[in-house]
């Protein structure tokens, strides 16, 4: 019953900016955090960043920072991902996640295997 569908990819030049949504249904989003990850052709999956369930804390993976971030809206239900200044190597399938582990504070995660529920993924080509 759990959906998260990504949105907002497609094709674009360097230099350029991409906003990916993450309609989630079928949790109570108020209670995950989320996560966005990637994945190139022939590579493995990537962790690319992370929000906690109220938003108030991020977590970026260094080969993104400056440029891309993570945002939610509760009420809509839906996880973004603001991407600036694009490079040939952001390529790839990105994939949006849910991660359902309890916390009395704050926690987010950049392991794959924390995360219990995906998204199907949606492709960004950045050319050179």
């Amino acid at each position: 019953q759990v959906q998260l569908v990504e949105s907002g990819g497609g094709l674009v030049q360097a230099g350029g900016s991409l906003r990916l949504s993450c309609a989630a249904s079928g949790l109570t989003f108020n209670n995950y955090r989320m996560g966005w990850f990637r994945q190139a052709p022939g590579k493995g999956r990537e962790f690319v960043a992370a929000i906690t369930r109220s938003g108030g804390d991020t977590l970026n993976a260094n080969s993104v920072k400056g440029r891309f971030t993570i945002s939610r809206d509760n009420a809509k239900n839906t996880v973004y991902l603001q991407m600036n200044s694009l490079k040939s190597e952001d390529t790839g399938a990105y994939y949006c996640a849910a991660d359902r582990t309890y916390s009395s504070g704050t926690y987010l995660s950049r392991n794959a295997a924390t995360y219990d529920y995906w998204g199907q993924g949606t492709q960004v080509t950045v050319s050179s």
